[in-house]
């Protein structure tokens, strides 16, 4: 029992020394996290397109 209130006490500790973001710093993470999803999900799109028209274009050329 003690061997847990200690760990518990470390963990608390550890908890203490963590920079946490204040609110200015949480809203640009997140602006950073929003656009940078919305680049890969514009190339996986781009990507996505192109061979679906590469594939389209395959299969009426050999059917």
């Amino acid at each position: 029992m003690n061997n847990t209130k200690e760990y518990l006490v470390s963990v608390y500790n550890e908890l203490q020394k963590v920079h946490w973001p204040d609110r200015t710093q949480l809203i640009g993470y997140t602006g950073v996290v929003l656009f940078a999803v919305l680049i890969v999900g514009l190339i996986i799109w781009l990507f996505d397109s192109g061979l679906s028209f590469v594939l389209q274009k395959l299969f009426e050329a050999l059917a």
